[in-house]
């Protein structure tokens, strides 16, 4: 009876510090709209402040909880609004959402800056873990006490805020009808802005408080993680209501210790699932619980897409294939290979196109399907051992089918599901994926047959073979890996101009008008799901082939949500967008963070500007990643354009395609490096637009202006009214 009083007294505990932090994404959430994926970040920083405060400035504790929970945590939401999250209307739900996970990013990557990760940072619990009573035999520390009545007072207050105050009716207002919030004098601005000051102090307020009670060991991964698990409480509440919220905080945290206290402790099945169990819970809290109906009207978002021509992806392929080709011939043997697991990046971005560019529909687990199928290709697809291991191609079908299989049972379920919460419900899945499958050591038996999904802890894939084309070789590798990118994007683009794509665009659009049509939106889903697991499974098994070893860090819930942010930040619409965000999530930042961090080895000197400029590089591109809601088609949109616009500038092109020639002819002769060469390339593709644009407007001013248009926009002068006399034929002129 004892252990079922102190399990239950710490699952309440567990509760209650869930319950704060889900209330916080109540708020926000009723409040703007926007679903903040960066609650988890905000309590990690706040945490680490308070941890600052205390223990390497020496604050007192009050002073410290003044000073981040009174201070910091309100200005933090508050400035995340101001200057981010009040420019996000108007625009889609992926791009609500990749905001927010770029200022997770951006805020875990700017405290792994600050605060060393490979130092110990532990926070005590208020008064001392010493302080303590003792309740039926079971001893409840002051601590524990102090969440408890934090959380049941904030869930009475936000109760009678939002339904007996007037500043909570307006809160409300701000998202449900901004414009009659307005009419009847009230700002639903500064009203959001209140919101998301009080929501960020309730995170910091959250981390604070679980710190202590989950070990006292501060990781900024792990503590943003710990505060996500609270998402399940607060979908149990809808988003809507507090009370719920809190009642589904309690069940999380009840079960979660009931699952350490009464399951088997042998073999890492009880971890597992303790740790799988907020996944667990909030994919079920979404399928069985009520959904809204679908949207009855089409709702015109900012976000455009130019749809592309089978004739010009397959042109643009070919080109594509041949200017990789000559670039591999600049890289070195590592070079070359780290471009081809870029390549097989940009693969699995690819199923991110056709599911939410092409579908309107939302993945935020892409790389829980390539470790689907990078499992079964080990399993079913190997041949050999040691160095003469190779990978099948039947283990990499097998494994695309198994991809597009587990995309459908995970879709199935889901498929009532849309927007914000089917975002959610693939998120769960890929936490479920990651911790249970990919920390499954132990060896299982199946019909006789002994096997061990990830024996210790990681898998070494070998490369594929098929008859004479061995991918062992770097350049072979890249350029399988490239002409498979253009082929499956050739095929999205046939699909997209085909009458299937225009039912998906159709369902993206407006699911309700497309239902009454007569589309089966079902089947829809289903199939677009199936399909874009299916690609993300082929990348999956190729970047784990490229990669040689990979364990469950490679399939993270964090990667993911990188590749997506930088996809949009391209333009997920767009096929060009999934190669320059796959390239960039798979090698951009971590070939340049490794450049930065050798550079800071060989000279000692200037290694502390080095290392500095490696975490710049992190921040700096989550910092892109806050900045799409200026522009939510991404920049290929605005490099289309500028380029679209040159077509009269031929001169320009021709120049242009010289100087890539000689510049190229350099590199290759060694005059340059082939780091010179890819930025002066870079820089002048970026700036060919802008050059293109100056000779057209230098054209234009040097055309003689037609007759009709004389003095229109020009001042009228004795040498332009001479013209005109000259163009009509009249001597001598005519003068008033």
């Amino acid at each position: 009876m004892t252990t079922f009083l102190t399990y239950t007294i710490l699952g309440l505990v567990l509760g209650s510090v869930y319950s704060i932090a889900a209330s916080g994404l109540v708020l926000t959430y009723n409040t703007s709209g926007i679903f903040n994926f960066a609650h988890g970040a905000q309590a990690m920083f706040g945490t680490f402040l308070y941890w600052h405060f205390t223990e390497r400035w020496g604050w007192p504790v009050w002073l410290a909880l003044v000073v981040v929970i009174g201070v910091v945590g309100p200005a933090m939401g508050a400035a995340l609004h101001a200057a981010i999250m009040k420019g996000l209307r108007g625009t889609a739900d992926v791009t609500k959402i990749i905001v927010t996970v770029a200022v997770l990013l951006g805020t875990v990557y700017l405290a792994q800056w600050i605060w060393n990760p490979d130092e110990a940072h532990t926070v005590d619990m208020f008064f001392g873990a010493g302080s303590k009573i003792t309740v039926g035999g079971v001893v409840v520390r002051y601590h524990e006490i102090v969440c408890l009545v934090t959380a049941v007072a904030i869930a009475v207050g936000l109760r009678v805020l939002f339904t007996r105050s007037r500043i909570g009716v307006v809160m409300r207002g701000s998202v449900d009808d901004p414009d009659l919030l307005r009419l009847n004098g009230h700002d639903p601005e500064r009203a959001a802005m209140l919101s998301w000051a009080l929501g960020s102090t309730l995170a910091v307020l959250a981390g604070v408080l679980i710190v202590p009670i989950s070990g006292g060991g501060l990781d900024a991964n792990a503590l943003t993680l710990l505060v996500i698990d609270a998402f399940a409480a607060a979908m149990f509440g809808r988003l809507r209501s507090i009370p719920r919220t809190f009642v589904g905080a309690m069940v999380l945290g009840l079960a979660a210790n009931y699952v350490l206290a009464y399951l088997p402790s042998a073999g890492t099945f009880t971890g597992n699932l303790r740790v799988s169990l907020p996944m667990i819970i909030l994919f079920v809290v979404l399928v069985v619980l009520p959904q809204d109906r679908l949207r009855g009207a089409a709702i015109r978002t900012r976000e455009r897409y130019r749809v592309p021509t089978v004739r010009g992806a397959a042109v643009w392929g070919l080109v594509l294939v041949a200017v990789v080709y000559l670039y591999s011939l600049l890289l070195s043997d590592g070079a070359v290979t780290t471009f081809a697991l870029g390549m097989t990046f940009a693969i699995i971005a690819l199923s991110l196109t056709v599911l939410t560019g092409y579908a309107g529909e939302l993945n935020l687990a892409p790389l829980a399907f390539g470790a689907v199928g990078t499992v079964v290709a080990f399993h079913a697809g190997v041949v050999g051992t040691g160095l003469d291991a190779r990978m099948n191609i039947q283990g990499v079908l097998l494994a695309v089918v198994a991809a597009a299989i587990v995309g459908g049972l995970v879709a199935l379920p889901a498929l009532r599901l849309r927007g914000l919460y089917l975002a959610l419900a693939t998120m769960a899945f890929g936490e479920f994926l990651s911790n249970m499958v990919l920390r499954d050591t132990t060896q299982h038996e199946l019909f006789g047959v002994k096997f061990t999904l990830f024996p210790d802890g990681s898998l070494i894939v070998p490369p594929l073979k098929v008859g004479p084309l061995d991918l062992r070789d770097g350049t072979t590798s890249l350029m399988t890996a490239t002409v498979l990118f253009a082929l499956i994007a050739l095929g999205l683009a046939a699909l997209r101009n085909s009458g299937y794509g225009r039912r998906l665009a159709a369902m993206k659009d407006s699911p309700a008008a497309s239902a009454m049509l007569g589309q089966n939106l079902v089947r829809l889903k289903l199939s677009v799901f199936m399909i874009s697991a299916a690609i993300a499974g082929l990348g999956g098994v190729l970047m784990s082939s490229a990669t040689g070893t990979v364990a469950q860090e490679n399939f993270s819930f964090v990667g993911s949500l990188a590749l997506l942010m930088l996809v949009v930040v391209a333009g997920i619409g767009y096929l060009s967008g999934a190669l320059l965000g796959g390239l960039m999530a798979g090698v951009g930042s971590a070939v340049l963070v490794s450049t930065f961090g050798d550079l800071a080895l060989e000279n000692e000197g200037l290694s502390t500007i080095y290392t500095a400029l490696g975490h710049l590089v992190l921040v700096g591109t989550a910092l892109v990643g806050m900045g799409v809601g200026r522009n939510p088609s991404g920049f290929v949109h605005d490099i289309i354009d500028g380029y679209r616009a040159m077509r009269d500038a031929k001169p320009v092109l021709y120049g242009a395609a010289a100087f890539g020639a000689v510049l190229y002819v350099l590199a290759l002769t060694g005059v340059i490096g082939t780091w010179l060469f890819a930025i002066i390339a870079l820089c002048a593709v970026m700036l060919l637009p802008v050059f293109g644009r100056m000779y057209l407007d230098e054209g234009r001013r040097n055309r003689p202006t037609p007759l009709e248009l004389l003095g229109v926009d020009e001042p009228y002068t004795d040498e332009l009214r001479a013209r005109i006399d000259r163009e009509l034929g009249l001597k001598g002129g005519v003068h008033a």
